[in-house]
This record gives C-alpha cells, sequence and structure tokens, in this order.
C-alpha cells in the first residue's frame, strides 16, 4: 500500500507539472482576456469605474504573489516590520496596485500586445516574458514581466515598464516615507490615499 501511495503522489505531481501554464502562456492568457473585455464591455468603454475595477479584481490581481512583491518593495523594513504591519502594508499596497491597474485599464485606446520569443531552463523557478504594448499613432511600450513558480502556478512579482522595476521604483520611495517618519507612517498615507481615490470614483459614478 505504502508503495503505491508513493507511485500515485509521483503519478499526481507529473500530472500537475505537466498542466501547468506556463509563464508566458500565463501573461498572454491573461492579457488577452483582459483586453478583450475591456474592447467589448459597453460599461468598460463608458467609463464605468467598478467595472473596470472588478475587471481588474478578477483578472489580474490574482496573478501577482503580493508577499512576494511586498517583501521586495519594503527591503530590509520587511523583516523589521511587526505581523500585524506586515498585513497591513499588503493590504494597502494591494489597493494602490488595483488602482494603478484600474486607471490604465480606463485607458485602453484599441492597443494590442507584441510578445517576444520566450525561452526557460526546464528547471527554471524563475522566468521574464517581454511584451510590447503597440499603441495606434504612438511609441510601442516595452513591458516585461518577472514571474517565480508556485506550487502549481506561476505568480508575478514585478513589471519593468521601459526599464522601469515596479518593486525599484515603489522601494525608493516608500524607504524614504519609513526612513524619515516610519513604516506605521507609510501604511497610514497609503490608507488615506486609497480612501481619497475611492471617495473621488464614487463622487464620478455618481
Amino acid at each position: 500500500m505504502k508503495r503505491f501511495l508513493v507511485v500515485c503522489g509521483l503519478l499526481l505531481a507529473s500530472t500537475l507539472a505537466f498542466a501547468m501554464e506556463g509563464p508566458d502562456e500565463l501573461v498572454k492568457r491573461t492579457a488577452e482576456d483582459v483586453l478583450s473585455v475591456v474592447k467589448n464591455d459597453k460599461e468598460i468603454q463608458a467609463g464605468n469605474q467598478e467595472r473596470i475595477f472588478a475587471l481588474a479584481e478578477e483578472k489580474i490581481m490574482p496573478n501577482f504573489n503580493f508577499e512576494r512583491v511586498s517583501r521586495l518593495v519594503l527591503g530590509k523594513n520587511w523583516t523589521k516590520a511587526t505581523p500585524e504591519q506586515k498585513t497591513a502594508f499588503q493590504a494597502e499596497f494591494r489597493t494602490l496596485l488595483l488602482r494603478t491597474y484600474a486607471t490604465a485599464l480606463s485607458k485602453y485606446k484599441d492597443q494590442t500586445v507584441e510578445y517576444k520569443p520566450f525561452h526557460m531552463q526546464d528547471d527554471a523557478n524563475t522566468a521574464s516574458v517581454k511584451t510590447m504594448i503597440l499603441q495606434p499613432g504612438g511609441q510601442p511600450i516595452a513591458v516585461e514581466y518577472t514571474l517565480a513558480k508556485q506550487t502549481d502556478s506561476w505568480k508575478v512579482y514585478d513589471i519593468v515598464i521601459e526599464g522601469v522595476s515596479l518593486v525599484t521604483n515603489y522601494r525608493g520611495q516608500f524607504a524614504q516615507e519609513i526612513r524619515q517618519n516610519g513604516l506605521d507612517s507609510l501604511i497610514k498615507k497609503l490608507a488615506e490615499k486609497n480612501a481619497a481615490a475611492k471617495v473621488q470614483q464614487a463622487k464620478s459614478a455618481s
């Protein structure tokens, strides 16, 4: 029986590994799904903020490893933070990113995504997927997604837009605030900014 269970476990593991969506496939599927909805949803095209936020929440946010992003963004301050501070920071930072992506989606105007050739070692635990956002009448925008392998899926932990890393950008901003006023002050300011944005969103919808 023990031998049988071991064999079943190995078969299950190999099946999961075979079925796991690759990082390039994940990026492409997510981008195509999101752009398809944005393009065909009349309420989103009309500027319905609730629909835009719901789309970002459903299609984009689940593909992020927020703990890893938060750890990288806070750097050494992450190890010094209490469990309560870590939880509070992740919640507010997640909301900040959600607003950022929702705002980007609201500005969609027939852009298309070009996917660069992708190569990865079979045993790699991290991967970079390079894309190019093509804009009618505008310069293309280079976007690179950095992902890490989880138990049964790949998750994004950084995005580099035109050479600027999301993690590095926020790390610099947040480090200065923490250095001057502490982590609790940063969390408070993020919460205030998110609350103000929510009020503004409600006013726009009314």
